[in-house]
């Protein structure tokens, strides 16, 4: 009966997430991911699973493009050649007498994700696939020259990303793979830095997320706490010491057009698909936009807020809220501002509970902008004072509402009652409004 009982469970708990995911299938749908692969993700028992995922992201019609080191793989090779191996400031030296061995590396590496990416076993979860992988002289490079003295001879950067041949051959439904190496105009071979590649690839081609997969998977706070999500400005705030290249580089793509930059862990199985396809995720998000745009409310935003629920709460959405009642209660209120104009709000009011209570708090005052519905505002908007209630040690949200049920549905908010609201909230409630109750446990 027990058994029975775990495997319904677990078949709900599925059912859940994938009716929850539905949203983020949708929207990743024709989008174009940059996935940057380092050779240590290569070597790792996980990777047949990660390409397992990369394949399911395919299927599901995103247009990829992956990128792949080797450096572990570089190693090896020049050991076994009994040659000199050596890093400057982070920088591999290639001398014309270890090309050989970048190219096997490279080579080796290349073939092995072509191989796993054209499996179609009937014990594989790519039974049944069919996927065209790509490869070829996408990436232009030159020197990296002479710095403090030293030739790089051909240590190389990026020079150029050829934007048109890997439009076309995703247009053509194929994965795009691309090796740290360049070509110079003159045939010579330059061996490149693999997140100086991903980074100048997304960049130019607008891609819509660059994704690492590298071992350093995420930024801690003092506490040692993960910070999930970052703008590049905030690099400033927080002292990093000994950032990984893909920090610096996710960075670069921030700032430069690309929307989401994730860096994820290659040991943690799935991770590409729970950072993808749940709210929460479970790396480090760098971005420009989100936290740039959601703040708390200063009582300067009085006036904007106004404008913003005054239809609202003439059409019975909202409950009346004075010019006064607004500025007493602007410390609950978080905003996305651009411009001087107020586009979202919402309220966190905490709910005073007895000892036998959930620590709980109410969500309000959920709005956007006419002019700006279709965007994401709300859902980021929530996010951030859900994150605020965590920290905060609030362990569930209510939400009472009579036109938006569905939307706090999808959300992840449940279908609860009044009577399930604390005390002190009940003895508050508006019958003649008859709001409909929603929780959500964080």
């Amino acid at each position: 009966m027990r058994e029975r009982m775990t495997k319904s469970d677990n078949s709900m708990e599925s059912l859940h997430w994938f009716r929850h995911s539905a949203p983020y299938i949708n929207a990743h749908r024709q989008k174009t991911f940059i996935i940057m692969i380092d050779g240590e993700a290569i070597e790792h028992p996980n990777f047949s699973t990660i390409i397992h995922d990369i394949a399911l992201l395919h299927s599901l019609g995103i247009r990829l493009v992956l990128i792949h080191g080797a450096e572990p793989q570089i190693n090896n090779y020049i050991k076994i050649s009994n040659l000199e191996n050596n890093f400057i400031d982070g920088r591999r030296l290639v001398k014309r007498s270890t090309l050989p061995s970048v190219m096997s590396a490279m080579g080796s590496t290349r073939m092995r994700i072509e191989a796993l990416l054209s499996m179609g076993l009937a014990n594989s979860p790519m039974f049944g696939s069919r996927i065209d992988v790509v490869s070829g002289n996408l990436v232009t490079a030159k020197p990296f020259g002479i710095h403090n003295g030293i030739d790089f001879e051909l240590s190389g950067e990026v020079r150029s990303i050829d934007v048109i041949a890997i439009t076309k051959l995703l247009d053509e439904n194929n994965i795009v793979l691309i090796s740290s190496i360049g070509y110079s105009t003159t045939g010579e071979i330059f061996s490149l830095i693999t997140e100086e590649v991903a980074t100048k690839t997304a960049i130019k081609i607008k891609a819509d997320k660059l994704i690492f997969l590298n071992k350093e998977n995420v930024l801690k706070d003092a506490s040692g706490m993960l910070i999930k999500e970052i703008s590049p400005a905030q690099f400033d705030h927080y002292n990093f010491l000994n950032l990984a290249p893909c920090f610096e580089a996710a960075k670069e793509a921030a700032l430069n057009g690309v929307k989401r930059v994730h860096i994820l862990p290659f040991q943690q199985d799935g991770a590409l698909i729970q950072e993808l396809f749940t709210r929460d995720g479970i790396g480090t998000m760098i971005t420009d936009a989100h936290y740039e745009n959601v703040r708390m409310a200063s009582i300067e935003d009085v006036g904007g807020l106004m404008n913003l629920l005054r239809p609202l709460e003439e059409q019975g959405i909202l409950v009346y809220r004075s010019r006064e009642r607004l500025e007493q209660e602007i410390e609950q209120f978080a905003v996305i501002e651009r411009d001087g104009t107020i586009l979202a709000c919402a309220a966190l009011y905490p709910i005073e509970t007895l000892k036998n209570e959930v620590t709980s708090s109410e969500l309000a005052c959920v709005a956007v902008h006419p002019n700006y519905r279709k965007s994401n505002r709300a859902v980021q908007i929530l996010g951030f004072l859900e994150d605020k209630a965590k920290q905060h040690g609030i362990q569930q949200l209510f939400v009472l509402t009579t036109r938006t049920a569905h939307w706090f549905l999808e959300q992840g908010f449940q279908v609860s009652s009044v009577h399930e609201l604390p005390s002190a909230r009940q003895a508050l409630y508006n019958y003649q409004r008859n709001s409909q109750v929603f929780k959500k446990l964080l």
